[in-house]
C-alpha cells in the first residue's frame, strides 16, 4: 500500500509540473493558443481550469503524503512487534578453554 501512494504521489508530481508549464502567469500558454472568437470555452475559462486543476493535484498530493506518513508508521510499529527479544548471554574469562 506504501509502495502504491509513492507511486500515485510520483505520477501526480509529473502532471502537477505539466500544468504549471502550460500556465503562463502573463496571460499567453495554453490560453493565448486558443484566442479565437469561436471557441467553446473561452481564455478566461481555461486559465480557471489550469488553475483549479493546479490546486487540486496539490491537494492531491499533501494528502498522499498524509496517508504515506500514516502507513509508514504504522509500519515501523508492526516491524517492531514482529521482532523477538534477543537475549544476551554474558561471557566470562573463567578458567575454563
Amino acid at each position: 500500500m506504501f509502495t502504491l501512494c509513492v507511486v500515485l504521489i510520483i505520477l501526480a508530481c509529473i502532471v502537477l509540473a505539466f500544468v504549471v508549464l502550460i500556465q503562463n502567469s502573463k496571460g499567453g500558454g495554453l490560453a493565448s493558443t486558443f484566442a479565437s472568437s469561436n471557441q467553446i470555452m473561452g481564455v478566461r475559462k481555461t486559465t480557471d481550469v489550469l488553475e483549479k486543476t493546479t490546486w487540486g493535484v496539490a491537494t492531491f498530493i499533501m494528502v498522499l503524503c498524509f496517508v504515506c506518513a500514516f502507513l509508514s508508521k504504522n509500519e515501523v510499529n508492526s516491524v517492531r512487534g514482529q521482532q523477538a527479544p534477543v537475549e544476551q548471554t554474558q561471557q566470562t574469562d573463567g578458567g575454563e578453554e
